[in-house]
């Protein structure tokens, strides 16, 4: 068994952080299907291998942005997040797209947090398919909830990312009122910008400003 394990939306300025665990069998089956690094795929393609992959054994862990904002370090965040995500899946080969510039040292630090072994590489969604499959089913996984959340809110949200013409425009309306909205990233530079300096302090959070 090959367990690969990934995230979508580290460096958004809304919503979620997304991390998936997936197992697979058999790699070539994967590759057959057309299995790659979800940022090399159409939407229309992700779409449809998420509807495949989701049958398989995987694991999702959603973090809100509010548990991002308690979070003393990102890296720290995703060490845990990926912990999580390992926590019900089957015995298996474990690799890790690593999230720290030191591969092998996030790979200790998940193996310790799992009690799980694992293995740890830079672009191995690129190069894993069993982890190309958990960054496909974390990434439409995310940008579902994002969807949603411009349908509930009425505000075209965009990527989420900061550099996105269409996010910048939501973060100017989500920061209006007596507090940032609730799908905002509130210790992001993005929303200290556009709020005119430090938001007020969510409950239990630690104000800082990661990115």
């Amino acid at each position: 068994m090959k367990i690969g394990v990934d995230e979508a939306g580290r460096g958004p300025v809304i919503g979620p952080l997304v991390v998936c665990a997936f197992a697979s069998v058999s790699q070539s089956d994967l590759l057959e299907l057309g299995v790659k690094d979800s940022k090399d795929l159409s939407v229309k393609k992700r779409e449809e291998l998420y509807d495949i992959l989701s049958k398989m054994p995987h694991s999702v862990v959603i973090c809100p942005p509010e548990r991002i904002d308690n979070s003393n370090n990102l890296n720290t965040l995703e060490t845990i997040l990926f912990a999580e995500a390992l926590s019900t899946m089957p015995d298996g080969e474990i690799m890790l797209d690593a999230c720290d510039v030191d591969a092998e040292r996030f790979a200790r630090n998940v193996s310790k947090l799992s009690n799980k072994q694992c293995q740890a590489e830079h672009k191995a969604d690129e190069n894993h398919p069993e982890v190309s499959a958990a960054s496909i089913i974390a990434k439409v996984t995310r940008d579902r909830i994002i969807q949603q959340l411009s349908d509930e809110i009425g505000i075209e949200l965009g990527s989420g990312y900061p550099s996105d013409p269409k996010t910048k425009l939501a973060v100017k309306e989500l920061v209006k009122g007596e507090k940032p909205h609730e799908c905002l990233r509130w210790s992001w530079k993005t929303v200290h910008n556009a709020w005119g300096g430090t938001p007020p302090p969510r409950p239990n959070a630690k104000q800082q400003t990661l990115f």
